[in-house]
């Protein structure tokens, strides 16, 4: 029996792993599968399917929220470090994710979600360029 929840649980454990917003939206669209449901195994393994599903697809919004909250400053500051985190540079990984943007949105965005994130990643890329 588990004392936290499987959102609490993903948080705790692999998303405090991630380091920056960018990299978390990374990491989170990649457990998505084509067919939209999300697959990550050891959530599941230990909270069941449903539960795992669903707390994924939480932190996945939250995160696409907390990017769209976020003024581009810090975000030219996420970038760096979540591409750090990522093996990379912060225009590569900007890029990454403008070039995937439908893969990175998760499942039935509202209205007007998929247009901001579009013009923050576009906005972040120019302030990345080298």
């Amino acid at each position: 029996m588990t004392l936290q929840s499987a959102l609490e649980d993903l948080k705790h454990t692999t998303l405090s792993a991630v380091s920056g917003l960018l990299a978390r939206l990374r990491y989170l669209s990649s457990l998505r599968a084509a067919d939209g449901s999300y697959r990550h195994w050891g959530l599941s393994r230990v909270h069941g399917e449903i539960a795992a599903q669903r707390a994924v697809e939480d932190a996945h919004r939250a995160t696409v929220t907390g990017i769209l909250r976020t003024p581009l400053e810090r975000l030219v500051r996420d970038a760096q470090v979540s591409g750090e985190g990522a093996g990379t540079d912060a225009q590569t990984l900007v890029t990454e994710l403008s070039d995937r943007l439908p893969e990175i949105l998760p499942g039935q965005p509202s209205a007007g979600s998929g247009r901001h994130l579009s013009s923050v990643l576009h906005a972040l890329l120019s302030l990345t360029k080298k």
